[in-house]
């Protein structure tokens, strides 16, 4: 049996990852292995990337392995338009990856979970390092 692949997701302002980014650039920060490795600016933004809707896209997409894009709308019951720029906008966040096969693209499903570290203090300042 394969271990489970998580996907470690942050929630923080702007500011606060443009700071840790350069400590691990300067070698100031190692994260560890279960730290976050994609960011979002807020709970809203991270909640429109994995609304139910996308969820159960990327449960079809896991379950079907669709060969291609118009394959998975047909699966979907979604226009390829809106399901281009729905996947494209995952992909950039990590959740999947759209593989070229065939002069086709192929959605893949990358985690099983997604783990989400967010900051509960209500201080100015989250720290920047966990």
């Amino acid at each position: 049996m394969s271990e489970e692949r998580v996907l470690h997701i942050g929630i923080a302002p702007r500011s606060v990852v443009r700071e840790r980014t350069i400590a691990i650039a300067r070698g100031e920060l190692t994260p560890s292995a279960d730290e976050p490795r994609v960011w979002f600016s807020s709970l809203e933004s991270f909640a429109k990337v994995v609304s139910q809707k996308n969820i159960l896209l990327l449960e079809t997409i896991r379950r079907a392995q669709p060969q291609s894009l118009q394959e998975l709308a047909d699966l979907s019951g979604r226009e390829v338009s809106n399901l281009s720029r729905t996947l494209h906008k995952m992909q950039r966040f990590g959740l999947l990856e759209l593989v070229e096969e065939d002069h086709r693209k192929k959605p893949v499903v990358l985690y099983e979970r997604v783990s989400l570290d967010m900051d509960l203090t209500s201080g100015d300042e989250p720290p920047v390092a966990a």
